[in-house]
């Protein structure tokens, strides 16, 4: 594994940096952003993952994000990776919420997104083994997992299937259930087909209703979002979680909108809160 380093800087004591390397899973080239908090040789550090959401980046979170100070703070490393794979070889169409910037953090199985298109596979299992071969100070026994709407559906769905993995799961104004949202319809029918029975391993409420379980969930909803009533639709997960027993803190923020204006008033709630479970 060749691992190319595109930028370093120092930040909050610690070192931004952002990466590139050829992935297995995608076979594109993937970038990624990985902040170090400042720490004592040898230490082990516990990782958070955050996930973007449509159109976005790894350099969306990384610029606007406001995680350093909190992470620098609580002695977190966060990783931030892209949504999707791209490239000239990759297919696209015309619109946001399809194609590249639009991963949904599936494995797509309908032609042409099929060949490249496997974000699940590399969430879950490549860039792991990446991070835990180039930065020996990575704690892999201690990860937390994050995202913003997209991305908040993407660490549902991931902590949801791999719970072993996370000691912490929270979210932004997540999907909670592309089932029933004409994102999720969009994207799940396009990648996966139009049999909505294999859409269910990519919906957190479709989880919860067959069995997943984790120990909590937080999630932060600003009131003020416009996707709220027609594509998040919380009230969902509130719905699941209550009729699986399983705890959910769901912080409904007065006048907050869908922008990282939004996510950057929260973050350093959400780093200290995974903090606890992830430094315990």
């Amino acid at each position: 594994m060749i691992l190319e380093t595109l930028v370093t800087a120092r930040a909050d004591d610690g070192v931004q940096g952002i990466y590139r390397h050829a992935s297995g899973a995608t076979g594109t080239d993937m970038t990624f952003s990985v902040f170090v908090p400042p720490h004592a040789p040898g230490t082990k550090l516990p990782v958070l993952w955050y996930l973007s959401g449509l159109t976005c980046t790894h350099a969306n979170v990384t610029d606007k994000g406001s995680y350093r100070a909190a992470c620098a703070e609580h002695g977190i490393i966060f990783i931030a990776p892209d949504t999707s794979p791209r490239g000239d070889g990759v297919p696209d169409v015309d619109v946001y919420d399809f194609g590249q910037g639009a991963g949904f953090y599936v494995d797509a199985t309908q032609a042409p997104w099929a060949t490249h298109f496997k974000m699940r596979r590399y969430i879950e299992s490549e860039l792991p083994d990446v991070i835990a071969a180039a930065f020996p100070q990575a704690d892999m026994a201690r990860q937390g997992i994050t995202g913003h709407s997209m991305g908040g559906h993407g660490a549902l769905t991931i902590a949801l299937r791999t719970p072993e993995r996370f000691r912490s799961v929270s979210a932004f104004a997540p999907i909670v259930s592309p089932i029933h949202c004409a994102w999720g319809q969009k994207a799940l029918g396009g990648y996966l087909g139009q049999d909505p029975a294999s859409w269910r391993a990519y919906d957190a409420c479709a989880l919860i209703e067959d069995g997943a379980r984790l120990p909590e969930l937080l999630i932060d909803q600003g009131d003020a979002d416009s996707f709220l009533p027609e594509q998040l639709k919380p009230e969902l997960l509130t719905a699941a979680c209550a009729a699986a027993g399983m705890p959910l803190t769901l912080r409904m923020q007065p006048g907050y909108d869908h922008s990282y204006y939004f996510i950057s008033t929260f973050m350093a709630d959400h780093i200290a809160w995974h903090a606890e479970r992830l430094t315990a």
